[in-house]
């Protein structure tokens, strides 16, 4: 292995927080199908599994709420094409691919489909070289930003209704509203809510110019940090 390539792959390995023990398996997950055999298809096969597994198990404890239809369309969004290709683009892993000559030549064509090969036979290394819980710790790194951006609630009900929801599925009790402050003259008062989870320590707040939209700002705010925690 060139000193140039290794450098790269040290790169690489500090992108994704892992380093491999074996780094032939790095080496084979970014050698495409192009430049003859062996090469990843075989790993590509095997990240593809893993991927899903540890997107579905990281969304089922992170969401505990959530239908199992949500949950499916979230992990679609997680691990399709187009995600994997981003984060394949972000780890700069176009410099270190393995490509024949006339793959190399077309490849501003079939980019994607090559960025988003290599990201999940580079999974599928990581965990052969590793284990299933090391190879969570780098999936979620990878997609991390991605994972926070996922909401899987049901944007047809309102606040207050998924808030209500979502407590109950965690049994930390009812939501309690409390108007604390109203502000205004009598035809146009300003109403400010806080909202209460008895089996947590904070409350959160709400205004608006009625009681049920001070409500539901807070329900809103609650909902927030109840998905964080």
């Amino acid at each position: 292995m060139s000193n140039t390539m290794s450098t790269g792959f040290a790169a690489l390995e500090a992108l994704i927080g892992y380093s491999f023990t074996d780094r032939k398996l790095l080496k084979l997950a970014l050698r495409h199908k192009s430049a003859g055999k062996p090469n990843n298809e075989r790993l590509e096969f095997l990240g593809d599994a893993v991927l899903n597994a540890v997107v579905a198990d990281s969304l089922y404890r992170q969401h505990e709420g959530a239908a199992e239809g949500k949950l499916t369309t979230a992990r679609a969004t997680l691990v399709k094409g187009k995600t994997l290709a981003q984060v394949g683009e972000m780890l700069s892993l176009h410099e270190l691919l393995e490509l024949g000559m006339g793959e190399r030549k077309s490849f501003a064509r079939a980019r994607q489909s090559i960025l988003e090969d290599a990201v999940e036979a580079m999974i599928g290394a990581v965990y052969l070289d590793s284990d299933f819980d090391r190879c969570k710790v780098v999936v979620n790194g990878l997609l991390a930003g991605r994972m926070d951006e996922i909401s899987l609630l049901d944007e047809g009900k309102d606040a207050k209704t998924q808030l209500q929801e979502l407590t109950q599925a965690k049994q930390l009790g009812l939501p309690r509203y409390e108007v604390v402050a109203t502000d205004g003259p009598d035809h146009k008062l300003f109403f400010t809510v806080a909202c209460h989870i008895e089996q947590l320590a904070h409350a959160t707040r709400g205004e608006g110019h009625s009681r049920r939209e001070a409500e539901q700002q807070a329900a809103t705010v609650m909902l927030g940090k109840l998905q964080a925690l």
